[in-house]
């Protein structure tokens, strides 16, 4: 199994530590890394081992992938990326009132640290590293509200436009034309993330071009004009902050 220096994978990590113990820390931050090749991914079959009880986690270097949970044949979805924390495992073993489905499927091939018990001790020695992670657990549960928001408008153009805004706002990049997302998500994916049917998604993505607000590229969108509608006045958009 090969091995990463995570500060150097993931550098907003590595701002937190102050700049004179930097060079020492991406030194010591050192974990073994996984590849998962696009496709359903059942993580549960070994993930909680790669990590084991006393471990962090996963960290998403680079890749996409989407998490689906199903209550009576109705489904809810999560994109996540690069800069992500997972435990997949965490509480599918569980029974709950409600019965429930679960599934991962990677959209993008994916490389994952695994912060397994000897990357938590090296972290360890770094307290900022707690902190930084904490709040990585704590964006992803905002994100999840602000799409469970999303989903609550009644028009699923609505619901798609701002979603394409919302991913923009970490994996957007400012062009002169307007704002790409570069991000494959089909049709089906997309009506996962809106909660809605792919028939219905795509004659709103066809309206979305029609009115001159979507433009469908090879690999990815072009969004046009300014974000959409009152949600978005809850969080500045800082389109592409991770623009090089």
């Amino acid at each position: 199994m090969t091995t990463c220096r995570v500060l150097s994978e993931d550098p907003e990590l590595a701002e937190v530590i102050p700049a004179e113990l930097r060079a020492q820390a991406t030194e010591d931050c050192i974990a073994p890394v996984r590849s998962i090749a696009r496709g359903r991914w059942r993580p549960e079959a070994g993930g909680s081992n790669w990590v084991g009880s006393g471990g962090i986690g996963l960290l998403v270097l680079e890749g996409l992938l989407i998490r689906r949970v199903g209550v009576d044949d109705r489904f809810g979805a999560e994109l996540l990326g690069e800069g992500d924390l997972l435990r997949p495992w965490q509480g599918e073993e569980l029974a709950g009132s409600l019965s429930q489905t679960t599934g991962w499927r990677v959209l993008e091939a994916t490389r994952l640290a695994v912060l397994d018990e000897s990357a938590a001790v090296c972290f360890a020695g770094y307290p900022q590293l707690t902190g930084a992670l904490v709040g990585r657990a704590l964006e992803r549960s905002r994100n999840l509200a602000f799409n469970m928001a999303i989903i609550h408008q009644a028009r699923v153009n609505i619901r798609l436009l701002m979603l394409l805004w919302h991913l923009a706002d970490r994996w957007g990049r400012v062009r002169s034309e307007g704002v790409v997302l570069p991000l494959h998500l089909t049709h089906t994916v997309l009506a996962d993330l809106v909660a809605a049917r792919r028939p219905t998604v795509t004659s709103s993505l066809t309206e979305l071009a029609r009115q001159g607000l979507v433009e469908p590229l090879r690999r990815g969108w072009l969004l046009l004009g300014e974000p959409p509608g009152e949600l978005l006045e809850f969080e500045p958009v800082q389109v592409g902050a991770g623009a090089k």
